[in-house]
């Protein structure tokens, strides 16, 4: 008799097995800044020193959620200059906004603008 699989079964990973492995000697501040660095690309220092060795580029995950950031702050700025904009307008929507209420939102954006440059400052920096 045939066996029959179902769909529902998960295919089991592959994991690769290495048959040579190399010793790197390092000192204790290398050994932890090759961790930091492999942890920042989401990888393990194995596979960290692996792919630099083969020729690779590691790409940083800190890039990602520092982009992530930035998308938050630029949605917090878009609700922020919808509001301003209602203001202006003369909507009736916005007759209980006073000037202290709109002096407020305006510090709000302003606040954020340097929330957004501090965090890119820090992208670039970690660049170099």
């Amino acid at each position: 008799m045939e066996e029959t699989k179902t769909k529902s079964e998960p295919k089991p990973k592959a994991k690769r097995k290495y048959k040579l492995h190399l010793r790197v000697p390092v000192e204790a501040e290398e050994g932890e800044v090759i961790k930091d660095q492999a942890e920042k690309c989401g990888l393990s220092a194995a596979e960290y020193l692996r792919r630099l060795g083969l020729g690779y580029e590691p790409t940083s995950i800190v890039d990602n959620q520092k982009v992530n950031e930035l998308a938050k702050i630029n949605g917090d700025l878009g609700r922020l200059g919808g509001l301003l904009k209602l203001w202006l307008s003369d909507d009736r929507r916005s007759a209980h906004f006073d000037k202290k209420t709109i002096n407020g939102l305006l510090k709000d954006i302003e606040r954020t603008r340097t929330q957004m440059t501090e965090i890119m400052m820090k992208v670039i920096h970690s660049k170099k």
